[in-house]
C-alpha cells in the first residue's frame, strides 16, 4: 500500500514540476497544485501517525511542566 502511495506520488511530483518549469504554462496552477499536494501529504501523515504524535506531545508536555513545577 505505502509503495503504491510512494508510487503516486512520484508520479504528482513529476506532473507539479513539468507543470511549474513549462514557460507557457499557468504558474498559479502549478502553485495551486502543489499546495494541495503538500496539504494531502500532512492530512495522510496525521491520518496515519496521530497516536504517535499525540504521545510525543505528551511527553513532552510532562517533561515541560515537570521542570517548571
Amino acid at each position: 500500500m505505502m509503495r503504491t502511495l510512494r508510487n503516486k506520488m512520484m508520479v504528482a511530483g513529476l506532473k507539479v514540476r513539468k507543470v511549474l518549469t513549462h514557460q507557457s504554462g499557468d504558474q498559479m496552477t502549478g502553485w495551486l497544485i502543489v499546495v494541495l499536494i503538500v496539504v494531502v501529504v500532512g492530512a495522510v501523515f496525521m491520518t496515519l501517525y496521530q497516536g504517535s504524535i499525540t504521545q510525543i506531545w505528551n511527553s513532552i508536555v510532562t517533561k515541560i511542566t515537570g521542570l517548571l513545577g
